[in-house]
């Protein structure tokens, strides 16, 4: 079974021209144009098969498509102990941030204690992407029954100019005033986040149909 062939059946080049748009710095060569139904579709023919093995063992990836397929097939790995090696090896190769947020490992939910570490070994990282999916990884698993106060704090600590950490810190701080409001709006009453992803986690908050009319008339207040 030939991966890349399966990926050029689906080519899409208006989608990859839309594609190329949305992520600056990936060259529109690279762009193959396949949706991310389709990719999650070849992901699911693929997983079982031999060749699977020997694509995810090959980095780095020529294609954009290839990696978002990486990423959807070490997200399905089951067995924790196999998936983390997976992810780990794959995040130094992650240049963008749709392959980073398509990343989101069903192995993760039931180990969250042993999550917990790497994910805020992979927030220090110095890698954009690798940070990134710290970030993202704290935001889906650690904000309803495994929420620590300290965690935010270690968000709210990464100090970065790159956009795509910042964007990353403001979701997650938008994300966390819909889930926990008590404990996270004194982080915007306090000044705890850049001015810029201060702004910004409260413009995605106000957006947000999970926060109340007056929380946001309230985080409006606090605009800086």
């Amino acid at each position: 079974m030939d991966i890349i062939a399966l990926l050029k059946a689906r080519a899409d080049e208006k989608n990859a021209d839309f594609q190329s748009k949305l992520t600056p710095g990936i060259d529109r060569e690279r762009f193959l144009g396949v949706r991310v139904p389709d990719i999650r579709a070849v992901a699911r023919a693929v997983a079982a098969e031999p060749e699977t093995s020997d694509f995810i063992q090959t980095l780095p990836h020529y294609y954009f498509d290839e990696n978002m397929l990486h990423g959807v097939l070490i997200s399905q790995i089951k067995d924790f102990s196999a998936c983390v090696p997976a992810v780990e090896r794959f995040l130094p190769f992650v240049d963008n941030w749709a392959v980073c947020d398509v990343m989101s490992p069903v192995s993760f939910g039931k180990n969250c204690r042993s999550v917990l570490p790497l994910a805020l070994g992979w927030l220090a990282s110095t890698h954009t992407y690798t940070c990134r999916f710290g970030i993202d990884t704290l935001m889906r698993h650690f904000l309803d029954d495994q929420f620590d106060v300290e965690l935010p704090e270690r968000v709210a600590a990464v100090r970065s100019d790159d956009y795509y950490v910042k964007m990353a810190v403001a979701w997650y701080f938008a994300t966390a005033l819909a889930k926990k409001w008590d404990d996270i709006v004194p982080f915007f009453t306090g000044r705890a986040l850049d001015a810029w992803t201060h702004n910004k986690a409260i413009q995605k908050a106000r957006e947000s149909y999970r926060v109340t009319a007056g929380h946001k008339e309230y985080l409006k207040t606090l605009k800086v």
